[in-house]
């Protein structure tokens, strides 16, 4: 039997219905002999060994859930980095560290908090992947640089494989991804946490590339949609029933269950649009949203047809997100500009609109509004009515994600004082400063400390204010192979903010504090947590669409 299974390429052979067989008959069927060296189960014939035209060992697709997020990440290297860390000199605070840092990551749409770290018995998938959305800034600092870079390889691997489409330049990156996680995981080795890679569920990561021209993109194989299917049908069900000799009751709930969808689908088309679920609305919303692709090829057919390619079908979003403010604005604000910024204590706010009504009425100036000498910008009223609010809706196409129709993801940003009767949440954003160029090069982040609205010479203007983060670095971090921002201040030391339009803000950015090797407090709370670190790492794991963006 191979003892590396990754390094067995000239005597490593594929199984077959045959060689079981022949090892069958080998060792006359013993289970033991069979198992400890071939990992064979004796007893188990499986139901293909006599199709003469089917191969069970050709038929496994790739499974992400317990292959990969459950597999490798979660129950080897989560585990390796743990057993590194209880081997060191004060291991059990190393690793009461890696938890802090954990539970000190700030809030963001959709991530699960880790309150007391990663120390808890039962495991799901879900807390596997939130896990993985913020592990490795977690122990940058902690471990040796070559095992955060061995985990920052198996990520950039996991994110790929994860995309909804995969063409062959992924694939290139797919291969490239595992060379190098093989390359840094024998840090491990020398480490002595283990003696050797003998490991199936890594090993299958050399044959991903293979099984995706095979059989496709993971994302719609992968074990987890069962999983969830399972949750639906089973066990919610059986939360509902008496518990006693409970199946007739579980299938007779799933039967009510799907009576009760399929009537849904019967009668939407006969209800008015101002009956229906806010949910539907919000469904109804997404399908006015054309997929990017869709875009493309309407200008192609536009040129195509010897149009210039300025006309585009109706309701097309020519942009890769869509900010939008609510309906109704906070209320308990004042609104006249004179009363609401000492109401703020900011007292500049009068400076920071006219700065950005200077951006917006002259977007070709050479000078941009916050180096502009105010002199020049335009007045504006003290009784200029300004709405405030406290959130605004980012829409954007993420197939990847867990999205809506056509592949829309429907995301909150938060700029509000108390956070469900608790401490201030001001989430950070992606501004786009270059569209036409790739990736984090041509966005910067922010941090958003409030939505408004006001009309300034019978134009509405929608911006929002905000506080700057500047760029550290010309390339991502060598180790962890994230972008790193810093809080930009002025010369002055203050805080460097402005006021930009929301038509620049892409989307949701998640910042993870570059901790170092020094030990955080433990009272740091994680809604302090973006105002006490002098540098952050802008975390492109957060979701799939961040990682296919901030790249």
């Amino acid at each position: 039997m191979a003892k590396d299974l990754d390094d067995t390429s000239d005597d490593a052979a594929q199984r077959s219905h045959e060689h079981t067989t022949a090892i069958h008959q080998a060792f006359d069927g013993d289970p033991k002999k069979m198992w400890d060296g071939y990992g064979i189960i004796a007893d188990v014939v499986p139901f293909t060994s006599y199709f003469p035209r089917a191969n069970i060992h050709e038929l496994l697709s790739p499974d992400l859930l317990h292959q990969i997020i459950k597999g490798t990440f979660k129950d080897h290297l989560v585990q390796w980095v743990v057993d590194y860390l209880e081997g060191q000199p004060d291991g059990k605070k190393a690793v009461a560290e890696m938890d802090r840092r954990i539970a000190a990551a700030p809030l963001f749409s959709g991530l699960r908090r880790f309150p007391e770290g990663r120390g808890f018995k039962q495991w799901t998938g879900n807390d596997s992947k939130a896990l993985m959305k913020v592990f490795l800034p977690a122990i940058t600092g902690l471990v040796p640089d070559g095992m955060v870079r061995a985990i920052s390889a198996f990520m950039e691997f996991c994110y790929l494989v994860r995309r909804s489409e995969i063409d062959e330049t992924v694939l290139d990156q797919i291969d490239e991804a595992v060379q190098r996680f093989h390359q840094e995981r024998e840090i491990f080795r020398q480490h002595g946490i283990r003696e050797n890679f003998n490991l199936p569920r890594q090993h299958s990561l050399s044959h991903y590339r293979l099984l995706i021209q095979q059989f496709g993109a993971p994302n719609g194989l992968c074990s987890s949609i069962t999983e969830s299917k399972h949750i639906e049908a089973v066990k919610k069900t059986w939360r509902r029933s008496s518990r006693n000799k409970p199946l007739g009751e579980m299938l007779l709930t799933n039967q009510r269950i799907d009576k009760l969808a399929a009537a849904r689908v019967a009668f939407e088309p006969h209800i008015s649009v101002q009956l229906r679920d806010p949910r539907d609305q919000r469904r109804t919303l997404q399908t006015m949203r054309s997929h990017v692709q869709a875009h493309m090829e309407a200008i192609s057919d536009c040129e195509s047809d010897g149009g210039d390619g300025n006309e585009l079908p109706e309701k097309m979003v020519t942009s890769e997100g869509d900010v939008r403010l609510p309906k109704r604005a906070a209320a308990r604000y004042p609104r006249p500009l004179h009363l609401l910024a000492p109401f703020l204590k900011l007292p500049r706010l009068e400076e920071y609109i006219r700065r950005f009504l200077y951006d917006q009425l002259y977007p070709d100036s050479e000078i941009i509004g916050m180096d502009v000498d105010i002199e020049a910008c335009p007045i504006v009223d003290p009784n200029l009515h300004i709405k405030l609010f406290k959130s605004a809706t980012a829409l954007y196409h993420a197939p990847s994600d867990v999205s809506g129709v056509a592949g829309m993801h429907r995301e909150v940003i938060r700029a509000t004082p108390s956070w469900k009767h608790g401490p201030p949440r001001h989430d950070c954003v992606f501004v786009e400063l270059d569209s036409e160029v790739a990736g984090f090069e041509g966005m910067n982040v922010a941090q958003v400390q409030m939505f408004l609205s006001f009309k300034y010479d019978g134009v509405d203007y929608k911006a929002a204010l905000v506080r700057w983060l500047e760029k550290y670095g010309a390339e991502p971090c060598s180790i962890t192979g994230l972008w790193q921002v810093r809080p930009d201040h002025d010369a002055r030391n203050r805080r460097m903010c402005s006021i930009i339009h929301i038509d620049t803000i892409l989307r949701c950015a998640h910042l993870m504090p570059a901790f170092g090797s020094r030990f955080i407090p433990p009272s740091l709370h994680h809604s302090k947590t973006l105002d006490a670190f002098k540098l952050y790492y802008v975390n492109k794991y957060i979701d799939y669409h961040a990682f296919e963006v901030a790249f």
